[in-house]
């Protein structure tokens, strides 16, 4: 692999790596779509298997994190293990796992909930940047922090 392709690849590595980072810094700023809207590509999917559901395109998606608004009253989206791989000059694929401490509504009243899951995303280079084409989270366990998971 030529010295080109390898910095290539690095720099698109470097550049999906901050994209994630922003969408977490939107998803903890009270989900803020209008941060994140720019983020996705044209015919967007996210599959949030049947705890989230799945929401096709922008408007499906700020639906969904209308609801999410309402439910979630703090949230920080901590990714680890980024797994990136650069598929082609303007496509890639990746894997992240998240650890989610949060504060939900239930029964009216606030409850302490983790979540943990693996994102395994797509992603496209259109204009120049970086932008989710789908995202697909497998839930592990979503159980509020005095009970625990297990």
């Amino acid at each position: 692999m030529d010295i080109e392709t390898r910095l290539a690849r690095l720099e698109a590595t470097e550049a999906i790596s901050a994209l994630k980072a922003q969408y977490c810094l939107a998803c903890d700023a009270d989900y803020d779509f209008a941060s994140v809207a720019p983020m996705l590509a044209e015919g967007f999917w996210f599959d949030g298997g049947a705890g989230f559901g799945r929401h096709h395109g922008r408007e499906g998606f700020k639906a969904f994190w209308d609801t999410v608004r309402g439910d979630i009253r703090f949230a920080a989206h901590l990714v680890l293990n980024p797994d990136i791989t650069v598929t082609g000059a303007d496509t890639a694929r990746a894997k992240w796992r998240l650890l989610m401490p949060c504060t939900v509504t239930t029964g009216g009243a606030p409850e302490a909930r983790w979540l943990l899951c693996e994102y395994d995303e797509t992603y496209v280079r259109a204009g120049g940047a970086w932008l989710f084409e789908t995202i697909t989270m497998q839930v592990n366990f979503y159980a509020p922090h005095l009970k625990g998971w297990a």
